[in-house]
């Protein structure tokens, strides 16, 4: 966050729909250089809120909105970015990406490793568990939407020895910290390619009509019999009925699943009972490490708003998201 002067005028800047914000939110907005605001007159909003709560109008003075969650499916769904086209809206895209590439990483090593099996056994069964154990150590591991949640798993994944396929829209080779130029970067829609090249798979992309069921019953069909797939984006990225009919037939090793459709998944669903299923729910992003790093997304892109700088994760309706 870049330094600003005491003297210069604060932007005032609301949050919504409380009147007054989290603590952790107000010294974001005052250390960034703005001020809390009423929202009459405001030039930022701060939401923390859902879609089915925000303003039908906002006031003329209001040019950027910050939303509380990477996923804005429900605000398309809403109509929300229709109904402001004047606004700039972002997402917390990246903010809890930290957070959530450690859940991935978390659930791939326990299906590589055989962890819910260990966990089940009432007795010594070494002989029985050694075929199933298995290492990161040399196996390919593709991220399917290497945004921010893949920025952040790539150098959790290569220390282990894995090898690193960044699936994302454009095919620009990914960049951030500890991640070196040697990373693989396939465009999107070259998916098809990978998969016979793939042991494992990280869903981390954002939901949309075009993802929507991104992985079925075809891409199910190239992966290995050892192969896990983790969701850690949105449950529709999946084809749930394909998913429950490769885990059953033994097709691949596993899934882990922070996200499911449907979500809430229903008690008596089978991937409550497959033993090659690892089913989270939806909490790789806690509410008590959520909002510390919401706040630091939101300090950054008030600094960059008072300093005409781009802001992070800008929504692109013509994308959908």
């Amino acid at each position: 966050m870049s330094e600003h002067s005491e003297s210069a005028p604060r932007t005032p800047i609301a949050v919504g729909p409380n009147t007054a914000p989290p603590p952790l939110l107000d010294k974001a907005i005052t250390e960034a250089g703005a001020t809390v605001a009423d929202l009459d007159g405001a030039h930022g909003l701060i939401w923390v809120g859902g879609p089915g709560e925000f303003p039908d109008e906002l006031p003329e003075s209001v040019r950027w909105v910050q939303l509380p969650a990477a996923g804005v499916e429900d605000w398309f769904n809403a109509g929300i970015f229709t109904e402001h086209p004047n606004v700039q809206f972002t997402s917390a895209a990246g903010a809890f990406a930290a957070s959530v590439a450690e859940h991935a990483l978390m659930l791939l090593l326990a299906g590589v490793r055989y962890l819910p099996e260990h966990l089940r056994a009432g007795s010594w069964r070494q002989h029985d568990f050694f075929p199933h154990v298995d290492t990161l150590r040399g196996k390919t591991v593709t991220i399917v939407g290497a945004g921010g949640i893949g920025r952040a798993l790539i150098p959790l994944l290569l220390p282990l020895g894995a090898h690193v396929i960044a699936v994302n829209r454009s095919g620009r080779p990914v960049t951030g910290p500890g991640i070196p130029d040697t990373v693989e970067t396939v465009a999107a829609q070259h998916l098809g390619r990978v998969w016979p090249r793939t042991d494992h798979v990280v869903v981390a992309a954002p939901a949309t009509p075009a993802t929507r069921h991104l992985v079925g019953a075809a891409e199910l069909a190239h992966l290995k019999q050892s192969s896990w797939v983790i969701n850690v984006a949105r449950g529709s990225l999946i084809d749930t009925d394909a998913l429950v009919t490769a885990l059953a037939a033994g097709a691949i090793g596993g899934a882990g699943l922070d996200v499911t459709d449907p979500e809430p998944l229903p008690d008596g669903h089978p991937l409550w009972v497959l033993p090659n299923a690892i089913v989270t729910p939806h909490d790789s992003n806690p509410p008590q490490l959520r909002l510390a790093a919401f706040a630091d997304h939101v300090g950054e892109n008030v600094a960059r708003f008072r300093e005409g700088r781009d802001l992070l994760a800008p929504v692109d309706p013509d994308r959908g998201y």
